[in-house]
């Protein structure tokens, strides 16, 4: 057995199976921390609520989408996300892809250490009036989530089925304060910006953006999930989870006019306990993302195993939020959903068609040209398309996924056509 049990290049076995009810608690608890939350609260303001509402169902189904079919292969492969890019990328070009993947989950991680340590500041300075060194607050929260990390997905898993309920709970409970002050939620409800900062596709594009990866990191969880009727569960996670904490962060905002959580939490005289249960539900998402990051990089250096390889990359992570990356919190997001589609686009037709669901790990090749050509075609006119030299579909990200895909199977028509489609049995 592999170094803590984690499966980084290998098969996930019975023994270590779990229910699809606690990884949709995990994904759910990555949607109730601050720079989710946050960003539902910078769109409610720049968009209005009608509108916020509709760019988060619009992003929230794009989402739900992708990973139901993502999910079924990690739980019928068993394998984690890295290992399949292995498939379609090749052993070397699925080096190149894991890498682009580990470092923006990296940018994710120093973006949450960075915002979790500013709402410990501001909290210490509101309570107790002490000023805390923003970078002593950053090592020692990221060494709190690095040591959770080392020990997997279990001990994920027990931080999230403790700290999500009540998170769900607590916003609750900020709702009701919030409407409270008002005199009907008519004021929410008709609520538009004088100027508004965005337009309804940005803001879709943004949170989108801020969560593409979940398509293509879904394997790594719902590989230890018992089944595919468990894994659908799983997905759950985020088609209740995500629009839930992005109106329970819009509401409140709109009735503040405050985008700070601490500030909004200290109108409704609720600044301790916001405070505890955000860094509980950050912990359980910079866990998450600090452990998919280890499983990435552990495909790229084998011989690393994965204590040693959650250490580094999370002083790689530290380092970045020290630096300050939150200030290109926005471009990041963008980016991502320029460039990470199209990975999830060739993989579900790898694995489906190409493969016909059956991954064999004596027969990965060296390189994929195949779907490195194809990722790095539709990656090139998606971000044309996004600097808007030309369009396509008018949504970058749909682009980046229908053109890789296509490009896929045009380059594997020939594998193709010696499968009887109709025939193939999927059950999605």
């Amino acid at each position: 057995m592999e170094d803590n049990s984690q499966y980084t290049n290998t098969k996930v076995q019975p023994k270590d199976f779990t229910s699809g009810w606690m990884i949709a608690f995990i994904i759910a608890g990555s949607a109730l921390t601050i720079s989710f939350l946050y960003l539902g609260s910078e769109i409610a303001l720049n968009l209005g609520f009608k509108k916020s509402l509709l760019s988060f169902g619009i992003s929230t189904l794009v989402l739900t989408a992708l990973c139901s079919i993502t999910t079924i292969i990690g739980n019928r492969s068993r394998l984690s996300t890295y290992m399949i890019l292995h498939f379609s990328f090749g052993k070397m070009g699925a080096k190149i892809i894991n890498l682009i993947v580990g470092f923006s989950l990296l940018g994710w991680f120093s973006v949450n250490l960075e915002l979790l340590a500013l709402t410990v500041k501001d909290t210490a300075i509101e309570t107790i009036g002490i000023n805390l060194p923003i970078w002593a607050i950053i090592i020692s929260t990221s060494l709190l989530i690095t040591l959770t990390t080392i020990y997997g997905v279990k001990s994920i898993e027990k931080l999230a089925n403790f700290a999500v309920p009540l998170m769900l709970i607590f916003l609750g409970y900020v709702l009701y304060k919030s409407l409270g002050q008002l005199p009907s939620f008519s004021q929410i409800w008709e609520y538009k910006p004088t100027n508004p900062g965005m337009t309804l596709f940005e803001a879709t594009a943004l949170l989108i953006g801020s969560s593409i990866l979940f398509p293509v990191l879904m394997a790594d969880f719902s590989r230890f999930i018992y089944n595919d009727k468990q894994s659908r569960i799983a997905v759950l996670g985020i088609t209740i989870g995500f629009p839930i904490a992005l109106v329970f962060a819009a509401i409140p905002t709109i009735v503040t006019g405050e985008i700070d959580i601490i500030k909004i939490m200290k109108g409704l005289g609720l600044i301790i306990p916001a405070f505890v249960l955000l860094v509980f539900s950050t912990w359980v998402t910079n866990a998450v993302n600090l452990y998919s990051t280890t499983l990435t990089f552990s495909t790229i250096k084998t011989t690393w195993g994965f204590k040693k390889m959650t250490i580094i990359t999370s002083v790689i992570g530290t380092i970045m939020a020290l630096l300050g990356f939150t200030n290109y919190f926005f471009d990041f997001l963008n980016l991502l959903a320029v460039f990470t589609p199209s990975i999830s686009a060739i993989y579900i037709i790898d694995f489906f068609w190409i493969k016909k669901q059956e991954y064999n790990l004596d027969e990965i090749p060296k390189w994929g040209f195949s779907a490195l050509i194809s990722w790095g075609i539709s990656s090139i006119i998606t971000l044309l398309t996004y600097f808007e030299v030309f369009q396509l579909t008018h949504a970058y990200f749909v682009d980046s996924f229908l053109i890789a895909g296509l490009l896929y199977t045009i380059l594997n028509r020939d594998k193709l056509s010696k499968i009887n489609i109709t025939n193939q049995k999927i059950n999605i």
